[in-house]
């Protein structure tokens, strides 16, 4: 990653404009033709640097549900239980993080009781109860990740 694209990493990570024509305001910025921008995010989704690149939506006032949620999964079965998630359209991402409940995922649904049929998919195919985190409050971080 040259300096151009942690130009252009940091600045995506604010948001595109609202504006009608966002990479040209941003092409502006940084001193490029948008073609090149438009580019380099793709080439970063190709090559894996980047998984996702899209709006988030705050799903619930539009009706929808989303979860945290967690399993315990033995380290023998790592892959299998990822693969199980990544097959599934209402995991949005998951995770492995170093603790007990190593395997992080968010569920995405059109309703609660959507929420509630994906836990319960989850358990049957993996076998693995699944402890259920849902929000209890929203919060606003502006997290940003400079590069």
């Amino acid at each position: 990653m040259d300096e151009f694209d942690r130009r252009l990493l940091n600045v995506l990570q604010r948001g595109l404009p609202l504006v009608p024509q966002p990479w040209e305001a941003l092409a502006r910025e940084l001193g490029a033709p948008a073609s090149v921008l438009r580019a380099r995010v793709r080439q970063w989704l190709d090559n894996g640097t980047l998984t996702r690149f899209g709006p988030m939506f705050d799903i619930e006032p539009l009706g929808g549900a989303f979860t945290l949620a967690a399993l315990c999964v033995p380290s023998s079965r790592i892959d299998e239980v990822a693969g199980v998630l990544a097959h599934m359209p209402e995991v949005a991402h998951n995770y492995l993080r170093d603790h007990v409940w190593n395997m992080w995922f968010v569920l995405a649904c059109e309703s609660q009781p959507d929420v509630a049929r994906a836990i319960d998919r989850i358990e049957q195919r993996t076998g693995l109860a699944v402890l259920n985190l849902p929000k209890e409050k929203t919060y606003h971080v502006g997290l940003h990740f400079p590069v």
